[in-house]
């Protein structure tokens, strides 16, 4: 890892030390805000999901394709 990468998460494992020390970690409560998912969102993850199943569709009929193809036995010169 590099030093970067180390520094960051020695700074959000303090924070969040010093959040809960203080009191102030509010994901620790029943009341805390999850986030609300936005229409947007949910959205881009079904359009993302289809984008994967498309493509997964050509792959597999490629691959398919070639599989069915008859295979030619080498012959000896």
């Amino acid at each position: 890892m590099t030093i970067e990468l180390w520094a960051t998460v020695m700074v959000h494992t303090i924070y969040g030390h010093l959040r809960a020390a203080f009191g102030t970690d509010e994901s620790t409560s029943d009341t805390a805000d999850r986030g609300a998912v936005s229409l947007e969102q949910v959205l881009w993850f079904v359009a993302a999901g289809v984008a994967v199943a498309v493509i997964a569709g050509i792959l597999w009929g490629k691959i398919r394709d070639e599989a069915n193809k008859p295979v030619i036995a080498p012959t000896a010169p």
